[in-house]
């Protein structure tokens, strides 16, 4: 009998090539869901970014219910919800409705960072001393007392999250750092690794989480997700065009110079200086570059040195048609099963 392969996932941050409208990611967000869910992907997660140009990915919940509704049996879900950006109330309510809408499918991955730069989240939090605060673990207790109830003497113990039938969804905390993993052990819940773009041996911080895990009714054991960047095409050659434009993108972006996702040919043209090519270089190695099975031994590979349990991947690819034919050839690579 052959081996059930890995539950393999898809992160969308809804990417905005260059030449479209904004707009236009959304209902690519839509059709990259649909054929994900045909190809036999487990869960498809939305993240929360800000003010960044290649991205719309700014409402999750939002995007969660319209990819939810246009799909049937994937699990939907946020990656992730940054909470501190959000009241812990709002957060139950939006994910109590969804539960509701669409039982046994919603996911709720939450986030410490602001996903976006300090101005943004100063904008966002409406306050610098909510800016600075480090209150994750408070968010985090209200959050689950809006469905477990609040103390006696709460201020909040009158307050209820509507529809107080539904359960809060799974919870899972996503996180750069080894505080990410720890955070998710004390608290006992599911953790999301960004090995996408964290700078750490993921190794080491699911390791960690596994062994600092406390059980809790919602999670009995510890359960990771790896996230993955990956670019899969028919040849090695246009592999690596794709690449290029998905280094230049990354370049603007940590050299503060954000822009819509570029495309093959104005990476190609772009005039490439010895610094910024060694910039490039140092973050390749983040990113699985290839043929469909060249990827998938690399994210395999990758998935058994960090002790992962499933793996979520995020591509970046300036058209939209050949971003969803790169999660097609993965997932045949892979051995998932179509829907």
């Amino acid at each position: 009998m052959t081996a059930e392969p890995m539950p393999l996932s898809v992160l969308d941050l809804s990417p905005v090539p260059t030449g479209t409208r904004p707009s236009e990611a959304l209902h690519e967000t839509l059709e990259l869901a649909r054929s994900a869910e045909a190809a036999g992907y487990h869960r498809y997660w939305l993240a929360e970014h800000h003010n960044i140009p290649s991205v719309v990915s700014t409402s999750p919940e939002v995007m969660i219910a319209a990819v939810a509704a246009a799909t049937s049996s994937i699990r939907v879900g946020s990656g992730g919800i940054m909470l501190p950006n959000h009241s812990p109330l709002k957060v139950a309510e939006s994910f109590r409705v969804l539960g509701g809408l669409y039982p046994g499918r919603i996911d709720l991955g939450i986030g410490r960072a602001p996903g976006t730069d300090q101005r943004t989240a100063l904008a966002l939090r409406r306050s610098r001393e909510a800016l600075a605060a480090d209150d994750f673990l408070d968010q985090y207790t209200e959050l689950r007392a809006y469905a477990e109830g609040f103390p006696a003497g709460h201020p909040f113990a009158p307050i209820s999250a509507q529809p107080d039938d539904i359960p809060l969804p799974p919870v899972w905390v996503l996180g750069s750092s080894a505080y990410g993993g720890q955070a998710a052990a004390a608290l006992g819940t599911g953790f999301a690794y960004a090995g996408h773009f964290g700078n750490l041996d993921p190794a080491g911080v699911i390791g960690s989480y596994r062994e600092l895990f406390q059980p809790s009714p919602e999670q009995p054991k510890p359960h990771a997700i790896l996230a993955l960047a990956a670019i899969v095409a028919e040849t090695e050659e246009r592999a690596q065009q794709l690449s290029l434009a998905n280094q230049l993108s990354m370049l603007r972006l940590r050299s503060g110079r954000p822009s819509p996702l570029p495309s093959p040919e104005e990476a190609a043209a772009y005039p490439w200086s010895d610094g910024e090519r060694a910039a490039v270089e140092e973050w390749a190695g983040l990113v699985s570059v290839g043929t469909p099975d060249q990827v998938a031994a690399d994210l395999t590979r990758r998935a058994e040195s960090a002790g992962a349990d499933e793996l979520i991947i995020t591509t970046n690819i300036h058209n939209p048609a050949e971003r969803r034919h790169s999660y097609d050839l993965l997932a045949t690579a892979w051995g998932l099963k179509p829907r």
